[in-house]
């Protein structure tokens, strides 16, 4: 049977997957990627650099298999500037820059009372696009003036694939520009945040064709011209789809750099606290939780407060430290604050230290803040008649039996560990199967869901408390800091 090609466009790093309908996964193959931050607060990436990897992978993956589709997926919302001939204008901003806070402030200004949270699905965050395109008038008029087309990471490449104008509908929603419920752009919210609607491309979902390897594209690529190619997945989409978070109530933690959180949910749910997505099944939507620093903020005190040691190490030590971190509490706003806080000036702290407490007391207390980050969204999604049905965990994180652990006891519930092998590519693979009706159901995916483990939750009073204090912490702090 032939095989199908997802491509995922990472911020480390941009992979390749070859799927086969059958068997799953076959082959993959991984080439790095650079974040640039020029200035504090930015987050750029080289758009051409992508095309390269995506290039060289293939020819080393897929030169000469038999491929049916080829499946995108990437960063969201990433915003990429092309000028009339489809070139990048500068590297694009990542979804994690954060230059754009006076423009925040100011498109919140202009468009008081016209509903954005309700019609967009999220709050006016830096994340959002229409605060880049104020900055990009301000600071880079000229660049500005000689955009052409506003595109995300994953629709670039299918851009660069096909030739063809496009943008996935996730893509669209996350920017903050689409009226999820009138199903268009919003021209108002496009307007007051200085662009035009000519400059945002047709929206396609998921599984729509969107075009077909073009002649120049087959030559650079070594794939055979003509192979269709679809819409594609925002990556945390696809890899929540690709760990079976199919039904209401579903939930997904990811324990990776940044910490994930999402809920299937049959009808969509609007809160400024979190982000709204749509799910990959017809139909339905995904509620969205992202904490800036997870992964990072450990690797940062790896690297900083216990030089270099090993994480097993550490873990040892936070195990013989036990619940609580012996009165050790953390916040973890290391790099500010996404969800639920929304607060770019959040800071970290460590409160409650004294001289008897070592390394495993403050290690452990970084691992238990992550966990009560995780339970604050629970709680959001609680308030609003939520509960999860099951809690499926996921990313390198997972494979930590301390963090897996203080999770489930922190937030009170089992985590099904699932093996996941790049699960965004799996999902784009996936979602181009479904475009050339490979896969005539969207619950197929199924079949390369495994669940290896389940870490039961044995919770803990201390919890309790000491969630009590975190999440006093913050607006306690940030009173006193601000």
């Amino acid at each position: 049977m032939s095989l199908l090609l997802g491509i995922d466009i990472g911020t480390t790093g941009t992979k390749a997957l070859l799927l086969d309908p059958q068997r799953g996964p076959v082959a993959e193959a991984e080439r790095p990627s650079q974040l640039h931050s020029v200035l504090p607060g930015w987050a750029e990436e080289d758009p051409d650099a992508w095309w390269a990897n995506v290039c060289a992978l293939t020819r080393e993956l897929a030169h000469g298999a038999d491929i049916a589709a080829i499946g995108v997926t990437g960063m969201v919302p990433c915003t990429i500037l092309l000028d009339a001939h489809n070139r990048a204008l500068r590297w694009s901003v990542q979804q994690n820059d954060a230059r754009s806070g006076t423009q925040v402030a100011e498109l919140n200004r202009r468009l008081a009372g016209t509903r954005v949270l309700e019609r967009t699905g999220s709050a006016i965050t830096q994340q959002a696009t229409g605060p880049r395109f104020l900055w990009f008038a301000e600071h880079e008029p000229d660049l500005w003036q000689q955009t052409r087309t506003v595109l995300g990471s994953y629709d670039y490449i299918a851009m660069r694939l096909t030739g063809e104008l496009a943008v996935e509908a996730n893509w669209a929603l996350e920017t903050g520009l689409f009226d999820f419920r009138a199903g268009s752009w919003a021209e108002d919210i496009v307007a007051a945040s200085g662009g035009r609607l000519d400059l945002l491309p047709p929206i396609r979902r998921p599984e729509e064709i969107v075009g077909h390897l073009t002649e120049q594209a087959a030559r650079e690529t070594g794939l055979p011209a003509g192979l269709p190619v679809v819409a594609g997945a925002a990556d945390h989409i696809g890899s929540a789809f690709a760990a079976g978070i199919l039904d209401d109530g579903d939930v997904l933690v990811k324990l990776g750099g940044a910490g994930d959180i999402m809920l299937a949910v049959d009808e969509p749910l609007v809160d400024e606290r979190l982000y709204l997505d749509f799910h990959l099944l017809p139909g339905r939507y995904m509620m969205s939780g992202c904490m800036a620093t997870s992964g990072s903020l450990i690797r940062w005190f790896q690297r900083v407060v216990a030089d270099g040691a090993d994480l097993a190490q550490l873990d040892l030590e936070a195990d013989r430290v036990g619940p609580g971190a012996g009165g050790v509490i953390a916040l973890p706003y290391f790099l500010g604050e996404k969800t639920p806080i929304n607060d770019p000036e959040a800071t970290g702290a460590f409160v409650g230290l004294q001289l008897t407490h070592e390394r495993g007391n403050l290690f452990r207390a970084v691992l238990e803040a992550i966990a009560y980050g995780f339970r604050h969204h629970l709680d959001v999604l609680a308030e609003r008649g939520h509960t999860p049905r099951r809690v499926r965990v996921t990313d390198g994180g997972s494979k930590s039996r301390t963090w897996t652990q203080i999770t489930a006891d922190v937030i009170g519930l089992p985590l099904e560990k699932v093996a996941m092998r790049s699960g965004s590519a799996v999902a784009a693979a996936f979602v181009a199967g479904v475009g050339v009706g490979v896969f005539s159901n969207w619950r197929d995916i199924e079949r390369f869901v495994e669940v290896t483990e389940v870490v039961e939750s044995h919770p803990d009073p201390v919890y309790d408390s000491h969630y009590a204090k975190y999440r006093a912490l913050y607006p306690a702090l940030k009173e006193v800091l601000s």
